[in-house]
C-alpha cells in the first residue's frame, strides 16, 4: 500500500516511501531521507553528469531513462547500462569517492531524484537491514556486470541479440509476442557490444528466416519456443 506524507517534503517522501529500497523504513526515516533528497529533470539528450565527476550522492529515476556510458578520446561510445524508472544508480561511486568513469544522458524527458550521501550514511546508521538492502543491490549489479563479460566473451553477437529479446518478451512468454525497444537501436547495439550494422543485419536476418517482425522500433517475436532454440545452437558472430 502507498504511503502518503504531508509538507514540502510531500512528492519526494512518497516517491522514497514506495521505492523497493526504502520500504522497509518507518516514515520518520523517510522524512529524514526525503530532507536530503532534490528533485531533477532532464529533457532527452540532456547530460547529467560528465566523466571524472565526483558524486556527494546516488540517483533513483523515476520517469523516463537514463543512460551510462563510457566514452574513448575519439568520440565512441559503449553504453554500460539502460536504467528505467525504479532503479538507481552512482552508489558505487558515491560509496568509493572517486571520480565516475562513466558519463550520464537522459534517453527522453526524465525526473529523476538526487539522494545526499548524508542522508544514506545516517539511515545506515539507524539500520542495519537497509545497509543489507543496499549491499544486495550493488551485488546484483556486479553479477549483471559479470554476465555482461561472459556474453562478450562466450556468445556470438546473434545469441547476444536473441538473449536480448527473450529478456524484453518475458520470461513467461509463449507464442507470438510483440514490444517496443527500450531505445534506439543505434544505444542497444552500444549496450550489446555490437555495431549498429551488425545490429540490422542479425536483425534482417532473423527476419528472413521468420522469426522476427521489425517496424522501427517495434519488434514481433513470431514463434518464443523457435527463437529460444535457435539462440541454443552455436554459431559465430
Amino acid at each position: 500500500k502507498a504511503r502518503k506524507y504531508v509538507g514540502k517534503q510531500t512528492d519526494i517522501g512518497g516517491i522514497l516511501a514506495n521505492l523497493p529500497l526504502f520500504q522497509q523504513l518507518s516514515e520518520d526515516e523517510i522524512v529524514g531521507l526525503a530532507a536530503g533528497t532534490r528533485a531533477i529533470r532532464l529533457n532527452k539528450g540532456q547530460i547529467l553528469f560528465q566523466t571524472g565527476s565526483l558524486l556527494e550522492g546516488f540517483y533513483v529515476v523515476v520517469r523516463g531513462q537514463i543512460k551510462l556510458a563510457f566514452s574513448s578520446p575519439q568520440g565512441n561510445e559503449k553504453v554500460v547500462s539502460i536504467v528505467e524508472p525504479g532503479q538507481s544508480f552512482g552508489e558505487a561511486m558515491m560509496f568509493m569517492e572517486k571520480p565516475s568513469p562513466i558519463f550520464t544522458q537522459a534517453l527522453e524527458n526524465s525526473r529523476l531524484l538526487y539522494i545526499a550521501k548524508q542522508s544514506i550514511f545516517a539511515a545506515i546508521d539507524r539500520d542495519s537491514a537497509f545497509a543489507h538492502r543496499m549491499l544486495a543491490g550493488l551485488s546484483i549489479r556486479l553479477h549483471g556486470l559479470i554476465g555482461d563479460v561472459e556474453n562478450y566473451s562466450l556468445r556470438s553477437s546473434t545469441q547476444r541479440l536473441i538473449g536480448f529479446l527473450l529478456q524484453l518478451a518475458g520470461a513467461s512468454a509463449s507464442g507470438s509476442v510483440t514490444f517496443v525497444l527500450p531505445a534506439s537501436k543505434h544505444v542497444i547495439a552500444s549496450r550489446l557490444n555490437l555495431t549498429p550494422e551488425t545490429l540490422s543485419r542479425i536483425l534482417h536476418g532473423l527476419a528472413e528466416m521468420g522469426l522476427v517482425e521489425v517496424k522501427g522500433r517495434s519488434i514481433t517475436v513470431l514463434d518464443i519456443d523457435r527463437l529460444s532454440r535457435f539462440d541454443q545452437a552455436p554459431r559465430a558472430g
